[in-house]
């Protein structure tokens, strides 16, 4: 029996329905759906770029960048990169909680109708990959939407009962989160307590050896990465290789262990290998995507969807499931319907996440861009995990700022104006990528690589000022935007009322 010290934690779906009033339209508008149209425009502002540049390259630096165009693209990936699908994914956590709370209202069976409307997203996220763009990430929703769906399940089970309450799911999905930032950690300490500095100043040695015969096989080959690497290693670092070599040749007479040269061999040909196959892929998608034949790329998407498929259920299990517990725990605890309470709560989380967020991804990108970061391992890894601790930290900023200013009703009523896209998130998300396509693709408008990435700015603004306008027009006669409904009937297995009475 529990003491009144410690009371009883009740099931996820019992608190969910005491926390839980059936939301009316204003209500509605006020949260979720003003964070999904907030974090449709930060989609926007990424995923421009990969319609205009090869998406095999998804998640690097374009270093070809200069002036205002590399300042932009620099800033996108510092405050966008990675934020708002992490937003998404919460909202997508809340949804289900939202669904799970109104079926059991309405005395309706749950889980098969969702594991019908997660396949039917599925399927969306397929079409979307072949007819229209490969970095859809609906797929990847759907599977995760599948792995939630088969926890909440099992929490039902006599052995996993202790886990079916809302604190139970937070700390669940705070570990899973934070399993990779654990072992960064770790391996960090490790590597560090384990390397000194002159085993540190060995391999960079070797890796420069490496780099040199990598150079000089590229300048023998006249391939394309040969402009590239003697970028690399010359022109584009402030401390040549020559006069490494030079200002450390009186640190000691004995010479160091380096690899032997059949092994240096051996390492460079495989790295330059690999950048053949790299360089070929984006050459690959180029030409198949610039070219004035709708079939060519839809061949091209047709094998990339096959690739991008076989990653979804990786990247839904370990990156979007434990945002997809948090965000149901935001709604099972009652915190999404109180949140005006909590406002001093996501105050202090908009203050940290921002600000540590800013710091942790500023401190990434710097590592990440230097030249140097592409010739030694260990900076690119250091790199590029600052910067995804970053994304979650920054992400949860965001979310925090959001809802702190909605709190606020001067605030609520000026966001506002973001709903009417937020409750059209799936037509203007897909409505996003038929656009962008009909500019940049052979086939359809032929800007594919020709517009920099500063006026793509501008058209990232006709365009969400367009989606704007267009759904709260939209909305004034019709309860659903046209995929919206198009997936409620599809669920349901019959037609819905669609135009409001």
């Amino acid at each position: 029996m529990p003491t009144p010290q410690e009371p009883e934690l009740q099931p996820a779906a019992v608190v969910l329905q005491k926390n839980f009033v059936p939301i009316a339209l204003n209500e509605r508008i006020g949260a979720m759906d003003i964070l999904r149209g907030l974090a449709l425009v930060g989609i926007l502002l990424m995923n421009i770029e990969w319609f205009n540049r090869a998406i095999s390259g998804l998640g690097s630096q374009d270093t070809s960048l200069t002036g205002l165009d590399h300042a932009v693209g620099w800033l996108i990936r510092c405050f966008v990169e990675g934020k708002f699908y992490t937003l998404f994914s919460l909202l997508f956590g809340m949804g289900f909680a939202v669904m799970l709370v109104r079926a059991k209202a309405a005395e309706r069976p749950f889980s098969a109708w969702f594991f019908c409307r997660m396949l039917i997203l599925i399927a969306f996220g397929v079409l979307h990959m072949i007819f229209l763009w490969g970095g859809d990430i609906l797929h990847s929703y759907g599977f995760a939407g599948l792995l939630l769906l088969a926890w909440l399940t099992l929490v039902k089970k006599p052995s996993f009962t202790h886990y079916d309450n809302p604190k139970s799911m937070f700390k669940l999905a705070m570990v899973w989160l934070l399993i990779p930032v654990f072992i960064s950690i770790v391996s960090g300490i490790s590597f560090g307590i384990s390397h000194d500095t002159s085993e540190l100043t060995t391999t960079w040695y070797e890796e420069i050896k490496v780099a040199e015969r990598v150079k000089a096989i590229n300048s023998a080959s006249d391939t394309p990465s040969q402009q590239a690497m003697d970028a690399l290693i010359t022109n584009d670092t402030k401390f040549p290789i020559s006069k490494v070599r030079s200002d450390n040749d009186d640190a000691t007479d004995e010479p160091l262990s380096l690899l032997e040269e059949n092994v240096i061999e051996q390492l460079a040909e495989e790295i330059v290998n690999q950048q053949q196959v790299i360089k070929s892929d984006e050459l690959e998608e180029i030409s198949a995507l610039s070219q004035a034949s709708y079939w060519q790329a839809t061949e091209f998407r047709i094998d990339f969807a096959w690739y991008m498929l076989m990653l979804a259920a990786p990247f839904a299990f370990f990156m979007l499931m434990p945002l997809f517990l948090l965000g149901y725990w935001l709604v099972s605890s009652g915190i999404m319907k109180n949140y005006r309470q909590y406002r001093n709560v996501f105050k202090l989380l908009a203050c940290f996440g921002i600000g540590l967020g800013v710091v942790l991804e500023t401190s990434g990108l710097l590592v990440v861009q230097h030249p140097v970061a592409n010739q030694v391992m260990l900076l690119q890894a250091v790199g590029e995990g600052l910067f995804y601790i970053g994304q979650l930290v920054m992400s949860a900023g965001y979310f925090g700022l959001v809802m702190y200013l909605l709190a606020d009703e001067k605030w609520h009523r000026r966001l506002s104006v973001f709903a009417p896209m937020g409750r059209m998130a799936l037509t203007n998300y897909l409505m996003q990528s038929v656009i962008l396509s009909s500019i940049f693709y052979g086939y359809a408008g032929g800007y594919y690589g020709e517009i920099a990435r500063a006026p793509q700015m501008l058209i990232v603004l006709v365009i969400v000022i367009a989606q704007l306008l267009l759904s709260r027009w939209w909305l004034k006669s019709y309860a659903f935007g046209p995929l919206e409904w198009l997936w409620r009937c599809l669920s349901y297995k019959k037609l819905q009322a669609m135009r409001i009475q």
